[in-house]
């Protein structure tokens, strides 16, 4: 890995940065603002839906000119919408600009490796890519509660600043720089020698042409394997944060502030599983590691009969290296199948829209599961749990979790039977 893998990396870890900090201020915005309970899922929603709607364009647009001058110009949407937060937009619709903005961003950030490296270096980059994100994600939350927190409210209301800035506003003014040093990176990234696609702006033509690209992707051996894979897990993974702070709150009796802290354990587990991946793992070898979220669907039920939070500890972590390990080869795989097959922008937009809409699925399928199987909480329940789920009752953890595993182990199992099928037919070739 050279200089100019580096500066690519620093770019995008710098802008999933501010994204993630940037949602935590919005969080505390909203609260400033008393707005409805259900805002505040609205905003992850509004944030995610773009990656579904934008698909079948996004990666037109990043394979229409140098990945690098696509990240500037998505760097500069999300700045936009970082902006219109602070100066009165209404959370959710600036939040909503700023997924429009990663959205399409993400086709030219993950594009741009696959164009960089030869495809015997994409599981080790994918490692860092994860491994980067993943760190982004959990600093960013850091960041984001510490800027909208009672420190920042202590000295904002000791300074002159506290006049014109709450603390939401002062987090989200900070966000802004960080979104600048990110465009400011961007500007040293290379220039590489790659073939252009024209850009057509006929919406139909790329709904067509998305279409087949969506198709392509499937039909091949390598692509639908790998794509469903990795659809699983983004689903799976957006999922198990709802689901392991239900169980941290209801099964270990813990505050929110430590339930997601057992979450952050799940996330450095991502990311420890990711670099022994990007070590390990060659490319060939990456079917090889789909046994490993057999395993994770395993342990998510094991969860029933852990009621220590240390186990509990460890069990996130072992989890989240499992998650970390079996993904990233796999997305290396899909990526070096997409390029090869329609473009890598094309290609991260197809994979784009498939893991997103897994996540508003499953996500949709426990929400449903919450509302219709929730039991009304016993007299004499603790305070905590009052708190929390006097309104909607307590969700159905065994049903969850044991249904949320199992599922995990069934679909896995399954793409596992597809590869050894395929393989035994000598379709796995490249």
């Amino acid at each position: 890995m050279n200089r100019g893998f580096f500066t690519i990396l620093g770019a995008q870890f710098l802008s999933a940065l501010a994204d993630n900090a940037l949602f935590f201020a919005a969080l505390a915005l909203l609260k400033e603002q008393q707005a409805p309970e259900w805002h505040l899922s609205m905003l992850l929603w509004a944030f995610t839906v773009s990656y579904v709607v934008i698909a079948p364009y996004a990666g037109a647009f990043a394979d229409s000119m140098h990945k690098g001058r696509a990240m500037l110009i998505c760097n500069g949407i999300k700045l936009a919408g970082c902006l219109g937060m602070l100066c009165g937009l209404p959370p959710i619709y600036a939040y909503a600009i700023v997924g429009f903005g990663a959205a399409t961003y993400s086709p030219a950030k993950y594009g741009i490796i696959t164009e960089y490296l030869p495809h015997e270096k994409l599981v080790e980059a994918n490692g860092w890519l994860e491994g980067a994100t993943v760190g982004a994600i959990i600093l960013g939350t850091i960041i984001g509660g510490y800027l909208s927190g009672n420190k920042i409210n202590i000295f904002l209301q000791s300074h002159t600043l506290g006049q014109y800035l709450s603390p939401a506003q002062f987090a989200i003014a900070a966000t802004i720089v960080l979104y600048i040093l990110a465009a400011y990176v961007n500007l040293f990234i290379p220039k590489l020698i790659v073939r252009l696609k024209p850009l057509h702006l006929d919406p139909v033509h790329q709904a067509k042409e998305f279409a087949w690209c969506v198709k392509r992707l499937w039909r091949d051996p390598q692509g639908q394997l790998s794509l469903g894979v990795t659809t699983l897990f983004w689903g799976a993974g957006a999922t198990m944060r709802l689901v392991v702070l239900n169980w941290a709150v209801i099964w270990l009796a813990l505050n929110l502030e430590q339930a997601s802290q057992l979450i952050a354990l799940v996330a450095i587990g991502i990311a420890i599983g990711a670099v022994i991946a990007g070590r390990y793992i060659p490319l060939q070898k990456a079917f090889s590691v789909m046994w490993a979220g057999i395993g994770m669907g395993a342990l998510v039920i094991f969860m029933l009969w852990v009621n220590q939070i240390a186990i509990a500890a460890l069990l996130m972590l072992i989890i989240g290296v499992l998650s970390g390990f079996f993904v990233v080869p796999l997305n290396a795989m899909l990526q070096h199948r997409g390029h090869k097959l329609m473009g890598a922008g094309h290609s991260i937009a197809v994979q784009n829209f498939n893991e997103n809409l897994g996540i508003l699925i499953m996500v949709g399928m426990h929400a449903w599961l919450v509302k219709n199987f929730s039991t009304p909480l016993a007299s004499g329940s603790s305070a905590l749990l009052q708190q929390q789920f006097s309104h909607h009752g307590i969700p159905p953890m065994q049903l969850i979790i044991v249904g949320f595993g199992g599922f995990v182990i069934i679909v896995m199992s399954w793409i596992i039977w597809r590869y050894h099928r395929n393989q035994g037919l000598g379709l796995l070739h490249d």
